[in-house]
């Protein structure tokens, strides 16, 4: 009988110990998802910093090991400690340059840099220290890239000699330049490459590019875009000497934690079998914002940190340009000044119809998920996104920008609607496309049930992983 594959699977966070993006919600279910592939023999384990925001209450933690990592003329200490969620081994790492930063991604690059080039560093030395030699180290953007550099380093060890390497791109925007010196100090100089601008040499994100055995972008449109002059960052050149070995897996959802028919959040609960439940929802959501009851009226929605690359100006002026027609809408989320400030003016001008709701709110996403008719989501580039996933098992129609994963993910005119140019006309002319299919209810409901029914499970994606996995060490 063969023996498991064994996958150190690396994260900057990881719901339920600590989440602040998209990341999170992915480290938090993919490494559970693999494991729950009983005929691919996956022994994953997930490492983790020991941040300060993860509390160990509730937690049952052992201690696993403790070493030195050498950096420079000196020595740091760390710790690793171990517990169990649901099967899976979670290895929390902790040391001075963890404990020394109080949130997940500190305000100063410079402690970034120091944490994450420490964190990646002592992982692998956990490892060996537990002599639990892995066969693939899967790593995940800037913050861990420095592994899988190392790795590549390290080949002449006989620990690492012949461990494969994976790296997820969740954001080529970020590479990391705030731990250049920090690479100095852990023994990882500049590599050489003669397709790479000279800075990227010195960074771990594109450090990390050059050594992966295997490149996996988010979705297989992003993949193909981080290879074009607009998307590349300088790095495009590169990547296109790579193209065999970058392709591209859609990120999924957690079926247990999104679903209509079990959501405690929601006013009614509904399934595809029964949309007029959903309607309740509706209502209620109207009502908590004070706007006018209008079932003719297609209720849009944004979910979003308020920021340039999410499109949010591009959706306000789109808005501007339909007045015309009926609809409502609600704009949840926080960030950009003048973007808030932007959705506050268009509440302002429109009272009747428009609702702002500037913060963060868990709950009120959900119960905006399962009331509105449309999620508005013009980003100007969408590595992957889960709100469309999201606004779609609960009936919301994305309505989007043809980019990255939302194209992947969206079939126009199908499960929603996509346009190509980031511009307030071209968006509004796809809205008004979208309002005008609102009023065909009956082919409305075919469409929301579509949309309902569509698989972005991460049994479908961890399968993906698991036969790359299996690729690589065969």
């Amino acid at each position: 009988m063969s023996k498991p594959l064994k996958i150190l699977f690396l994260a900057s966070e990881a719901d339920p110990f600590v989440k602040v993006g998209g990341l999170g919600d992915v480290a938090g279910s993919l490494p559970y998802a693999l494991r729950a592939l009983r005929s691919e023999k996956l022994d994953v384990r997930l490492v983790l910093p020991f941040h300060s925001t993860i509390r160990g209450e509730g937690l049952t933690l052992n201690r696993e090991t403790v070493f030195t990592l050498p950096r420079g003329s000196g020595e740091v200490p760390a710790q690793v400690f171990r517990t169990d969620i649901k099967g899976l081994p979670v290895y929390l790492i902790s040391g001075a340059p963890v404990t020394g930063s109080l949130k997940v991604y500190d305000p100063n690059p410079n402690a970034d840099g120091e944490k994450y080039t420490f964190f990646s560093m002592a992982a692998l030395e956990m490892a060996r220290r537990l002599d639990w030699r892995p066969n693939i180290v899967h790593a995940n953007d800037w913050h861990t890239a420095a592994a899988i550099y190392k790795v590549r380093r390290e080949q002449e060890d006989p620990f690492w000699a012949g461990v494969k390497t994976v790296f997820s791109v969740h954001n080529l925007g970020y590479m990391g330049a705030e731990a250049e010196n920090a690479l100095l100090d852990y023994g990882l100089p500049p590599i050489a490459e003669p397709f790479y601008p000279e800075w990227a040499c010195r960074q771990p994100l594109p450090q990390a590019l050059w050594a992966a055995d295997e490149i996996v972008a988010v979705s297989p449109s992003y993949a193909q875009e981080i290879q074009t002059p607009e998307y590349g960052y300088g790095l495009e050149t590169f990547l296109q000497t790579r193209r065999e070995t970058v392709i591209g897996i859609v990120n999924g959802i957690d079926y247990s934690l999104w679903d209509p028919f079990h959501d405690d959040a929601l006013e009614k609960n509904f399934s595809a079998d029964d949309l007029a439940a959903r309607s309740a929802n509706k209502a209620a959501m109207l009502s908590q914002f004070g706007l006018t009851q209008n079932p003719q009226a297609p209720l849009l929605a944004m979910i979003t940190r308020m920021d340039y690359q999410k499109g949010v100006d591009i959706a306000l002026g789109a808005l501007r340009k339909i007045t015309d027609l009926p609809w409502q809408a609600v704009l949840l989320g926080t960030g950009n000044a003048e973007l808030e400030a932007q959705a506050r003016r268009l509440e302002a001008d429109f009272p009747n119809r428009v609702a702002a709701a500037i913060r963060f709110d868990a709950k009120l996403s959900r119960q905006i998920y399962a009331s509105a008719d449309m999620l508005l989501m013009p980003s100007r580039y969408e590595p992957c996104g889960l709100a469309q996933m999201i606004a779609m098992r609960y009936g919301a129609i994305p309505v989007a920008r043809a980019t990255g994963g939302l194209r992947d993910t969206i079939a126009d005119g199908r499960t929603g609607f996509l346009f190509a140019d980031s511009s307030h006309n071209v968006m509004a002319a796809t809205l008004r496309r979208a309002i005008a299919a609102y009023g065909h209810r009956g082919n409305w409901d075919d469409m929301q049930r579509t949309a309902m029914f569509e698989d972005f499970s991460w049994e479908k994606s961890a399968f993906q992983y698991a036969d790359l996995y299996h690729r690589l060490v065969d």
